[in-house]
């Protein structure tokens, strides 16, 4: 008999907290793992949460499938790449006409274009789904941003709009488009926050290696930061990150982990497709890039005994600088990252609502701070002009851009990296410039083909052109 309002497979951290956001909310939800123990965990846990009674545990796929009300929406939480792939074609037999599957991992969207594709002429719907927040994010509510068929949309939308997060009371949760939209917009968010990760680590590595702040004294700080402009998850949870301390040792946590950072790939996605679209993302890039350089940790440790540690020496950068150098690193973050997604909904025909993206970012996400609202307002108003441009932003960074300087300026002086901060910048000047200098270039390239050119057999000439024009 089916009961369930929604299925879900996949009860690992992120997949159970979801089920149990869902049933939470009051709808009742079937559930579904390949191993069955993980099953009987989960039935412990949403009885100590009195959600028993909004679960249903199916062990057999099949009965799983049958017990969730037609038309059907299964969630498959599941890892992303050839898994999904895998779930796909073992529900697809169970499945039928106008029943939807909801893929809410991190995957490539080039990948679930690719499902959304080969499903729908199958009568079968596809959504990938964008879900960010995190485990409490799932829990308690994530920013939820939905591609695929929109008729499948609306079966599932009021659930999913109900488990999201709330920003003035709106779900921060939306349909964004067909195929991979979704996804994209979820990598996308996912390349902005890589940026925004490595601003506030480089500001935190100029604060602990100038003037010597503790981590300590460096939370305190950005505790304070939260309370203004900069006010936004990752600044406040970089302050209790820095405020936590090891119960053994008494040391900051901070200084007890390795300096080696890792990325599951959505980073990388979003800077290759800037890439590809011809989208400056120089921040994302530079972010990509310091994870990278970071993992080499034993090719760190040899090159700073070959050229010496960095000679000891306080940034001259004030506390205020850093603070307006972050807010200017992070709006051009944002602005390339939007510009990315004006530029991907223009080239797949997706008409990407950037005024909804920005409002459903509000709350649940990562990325969330407090100028999404402006932003929000700023596209509200029609067109896809880079964030840099609009009247609200301009004004901010008319103010910050200095502070930016200053701090880029006093870095290279101090040898203190800063990849992601003087993208930012180079980015910036680059964009306001007038007159730049590709003039050069484009001289010198054609410089180069005449002399190529002169220097070919004539039956060689026809081939070297094709060949120059391409590269």
């Amino acid at each position: 008999m089916s009961t369930a309002d929604i299925g879900l497979i996949g009860l690992a951290v992120m997949g159970s907290n979801l089920a149990l956001n869902i049933a939470e909310k009051g709808y009742t939800i079937a559930v579904h793992n390949r191993s069955p123990w993980r099953i009987d965990e989960f039935v412990a846990e949403a009885k100590a949460e009195g959600l028993d009674g909004k679960t249903v545990p199916k062990y057999d796929p099949a009965e799983f499938v049958q017990a969730v009300k037609a038309p059907r929406s299964i969630i498959i939480m599941v890892k992303a790449g050839k898994p999904v792939d895998e779930m796909i074609e073992q529900l697809l037999p169970l499945l039928e006409k106008g029943d939807a599957i909801i893929e809410c991992g991190n995957s490539l969207f080039t990948d679930t274009q690719r499902r959304f594709d080969y499903l729908t002429p199958k009568g079968i719907g596809y959504l990938g789904v964008g879900v960010s927040g995190g485990e409490e994010g799932a829990r308690h509510g994530p920013s939820i941003m939905v591609g695929g068929s929109k008729e499948q949309w609306h079966n599932a939308e009021a659930v999913l709009t109900t488990i999201a997060a709330k920003f003035n009371g709106e779900s921060c949760c939306a349909y964004l488009g067909e195929g991979g939209a979704g996804h994209f917009v979820k990598t996308i968010h996912n390349g902005i926050e890589y940026g925004d990760m490595q601003m506030i680590a480089e500001v935190y590595g100029v604060m602990r290696d100038g003037p010597g702040m503790s981590p300590g004294e460096c939370a305190d700080v950005f505790k304070e930061w939260n309370k203004g402009p900069l006010n936004s998850y990752l600044i406040e949870i970089t302050g209790h990150v820095l405020a936590a301390v090891d119960g053994d040792t008494g040391k900051p946590l901070v200084e007890l982990i390795l300096d080696k950072a890792g990325q599951k790939g959505t980073g990388v996605w979003s800077a290759i497709a800037a890439q590809q679209m011809g989208v400056p993302a120089t921040a994302i890039e530079g972010a990509v890039a310091a994870r990278s350089i970071s993992s080499r940790k034993e090719e760190r440790v040899a090159a700073e005994a070959i050229y010496g540690k960095r000679s000891a020496g306080k940034a001259d950068v004030t506390l205020a600088d850093l603070e307006k150098a972050l807010l200017a690193g992070k709006i051009v973050s944002y602005a390339q990252g939007f510009a990315v997604i004006a530029k991907a909904s223009e080239e797949n025909g997706w008409n990407l609502p950037l005024a909804t993206i920005a409002k459903i970012w509000r709350a649940g996400c990562i990325i969330r701070s407090r100028f999404l609202d402006q932003m929000s307002a700023a596209y509200e108003k029609g067109g896809n002009v880079n964030l840099l441009v609009v009247p609200n932003f301009v004004t901010l960074m008319k103010d910050a851009h200095p502070s930016l300087r200053k701090v880029v300026a006093a870095a290279a002086v101090g040898e203190f990296p800063m990849i992601c901060l003087s993208a930012a910048l180079s980015y910036f000047d680059s964009y306001r410039q007038a007159r730049g200098t590709a003039n050069l270039i484009r001289w010198s390239a054609r410089f180069l083909w005449c002399a190529w050119l002169r220097d070919c057999r004539p039956w060689d000439r026809s081939a070297r052109y094709v060949a120059f024009d391409a590269g």
